[in-house]
């Protein structure tokens, strides 16, 4: 007589074997990987001014001082987390910064224009990092921000 009771050892094997390869060792060893190969990338490049972290190039940070450049509003970004801002917004704040720094605005033109990104031959809209400029703006005229905390 032969047996009918089934077997399942192969199927639930195959699940758990599957399970540890696919939720443990391959993301271990990605992970291990990135920290090798590209540690300021996996780690969230994060950004350090002075020695002090004070955010992340792949994150907006929420700047509110009239000295700062400001993130996408929330409204105008689909996650809100953008860090980057058209190059038309960035050109839009430069009066807001220059009167409340006495930077002359053509400084200020100057630094974003220098720091146009995603620009591919006539393929995507320029913009610029929000806290790569605000970054630059800050250790170009330490005596202006100086009392600015993050």
């Amino acid at each position: 007589m032969e047996n009918s009771k089934p077997n399942y050892r192969p199927v639930v094997g195959l699940a758990v074997l599957s399970l540890v390869i696919c939720g443990l060792l391959f993301p271990l060893a990605i992970t291990g990987i990135a920290q090798v190969i590209l540690p300021f990338q996996a780690n969230g490049e994060i950004v350090q001014l002075n020695g002090h972290s004070v955010g992340s190039s792949l994150i907006a940070q929420g700047f509110n001082s009239p000295k700062l450049f400001h993130a996408r509003a929330s409204n105008q970004s689909a996650s809100g987390v953008d860090p980057d801002i058209p190059l038309s917004d960035a050109l839009l704040q430069v009066p807001r910064i220059s009167s409340a720094t006495n930077i002359p605005s053509t400084t200020i033109t100057s630094i974003v224009n220098g720091n146009v990104e995603g620009t591919i031959w006539i393929f995507g809209s320029p913009y610029v990092n929000v806290l790569k400029l605000n970054l630059i703006l800050i250790e170009a005229n330490p005596t202006v921000y100086q009392n600015l905390t993050f």
